[in-house]
């Protein structure tokens, strides 16, 4: 009888152990807008101010990500994402700690957000190396575990300053951080190579000569990059404002919050359709039919004011805008070598990031100058529409070479 690739027998191991641990992850930078008032109300720090912390951990996000995917190119994702975990855990431990709105700005902000990238571009390279086929399902259930930190985690820190103050909430979110993602990071390993003349070795795996460099300054590269960045300032600003959106509507705000879960709950299930279409269609249509979608989500906010309406573009932008982040990370690995995945997915997020940092201030700035939100939502919607056009120039890097190598590298 043959045994087996071990990728066909161990790789959703590695998919289950990245749903976990990113959950964890997530759950625990996002836990600061539950804490936001009780930190505020115990510290007399300004919501602002403690808010702040959440944008430093966005930035930082940005500026961490490729460092962390290219460590994981040459030291492995287990010992990026265990080091990940470990700095996680201590930051959240220091920052309850802290004794000044600046010392938890840096704390938060810098520790957390940079020890939460750490996990997210690392996983996703490996998920992706371990996949030859059922790659945009596998990624997207990565995805969907990281997802359900607002129906675990959120809840859970929701539980906790009820009974707590807040600096024993973020010690008991460390204990939780330590206890639970350093254990898993332990069955993480790196995917084992692509036979030769398999459809899984992007042609570029084929030039050895090609430079980490090379590939950052291709169009192919570029596109990706500017594609995540307006698609995740698409939907930064309406997941950031909306509650307050429909408040403004004269929507309870009880009533207002439960907006979030529809959104949550369909984003749940557009990551695993997402992955489902991906494989069948191919992760560039659907990718490109997503952002079209995304942008008619966002604009759709504008011209709703009763719950019943913000249900409905809830289900429909949360289904979507979830559904097509996992992709980015299937476009990447089929396009480029797996040697460097880590650092090309990395500067995918590294967009991603500095998109998701933008929403906030901008539709804060919206409202403090209109009165309103709704030029935030038009303009979400032109910004995902940008996207959309933007994916639509996406080619394969060309054979023989990029433009970028010389002529005696060998040809596909």
């Amino acid at each position: 009888m043959k045994t087996p690739r071990p990728s066909t027998r161990y790789r959703w191991v590695i998919v289950a152990a990245g749903g976990l641990i990113g959950c964890v992850a997530v759950g625990c930078m996002f836990s600061l807008p539950v804490l936001l008032l009780p930190i505020a109300r115990s510290t007399a720090w300004s919501v602002t101010g403690v808010s702040m912390a959440m944008t430093i951990g966005f930035l930082a996000m940005a500026l961490a990500s490729m460092a962390w995917g290219a460590l994981s190119d040459r030291f492995g994702p287990r010992a990026v994402v265990l080091a990940g975990s470990l700095a996680l855990a201590a930051s959240l431990a220091a920052a309850s700690r802290a004794t000044t709105l600046l010392q938890f700005q840096l704390i938060f902000g810098v520790g957390v957000g940079g020890a939460t990238a750490a996990i997210f571009a690392p996983m996703m390279a490996c998920v992706t190396g371990w996949f030859e086929t059922h790659r945009s399902l596998a990624v997207s259930l990565v995805s969907a575990g990281m997802g359900m930190a607002p129906m675990t985690m959120s809840p859970l820190a929701a539980w906790l300053v009820a009974h707590h103050d807040w600096r024993t909430v973020l010690l008991v979110l460390a204990g939780v951080a330590a206890t639970v993602m350093i254990p898993a990071t332990f069955l993480i390993r790196r995917a084992p190579a692509a036979p030769p003349h398999s459809s899984a070795v992007a042609w570029g795996e084929q030039s050895p000569t090609l430079s980490v460099a090379q590939v950052l300054r291709s169009p192919p590269f570029v596109i990706l990059f500017l594609t995540n960045f307006f698609c995740c300032a698409t939907h930064s600003g309406p997941i950031f404002h909306t509650v307050s959106y429909a408040v403004a509507c004269g929507i309870p705000l009880t009533a207002a919050v439960t907006i979030y879960s529809v959104e949550g709950l369909a984003g749940m299930g557009g990551r695993v359709a997402f992955g489902l279409l991906g494989d069948r269609f191919g992760a560039k249509r659907t990718l490109v039919s997503g952002l079209l979608l995304q942008a008619m989500g966002a604009s759709m906010y504008f011209f709703v004011r009763e719950l019943s309406g913000f249900y409905s573009a809830a289900t429909l932008f949360g289904f979507v805008y979830a559904g097509v982040m996992p992709l980015y990370s299937v476009l990447a690995r089929e396009n480029f070598p797996l040697r460097m995945m880590g650092t090309v997915i990395g500067g995918t997020a590294m967009a991603g990031s500095l998109g998701m940092a933008s929403g906030p201030v901008v539709g804060g700035l919206i409202f403090d100058h209109f009165g309103s939100y709704g030029w935030l939502y038009l303009g979400s919607g032109a910004l995902g529409l940008g996207a959309f056009l933007i994916a639509l120039t996406f080619q394969p890097l060309p054979q023989p070479n990029f433009g970028l190598a010389s002529a005696s590298e060998p040809t596909r």
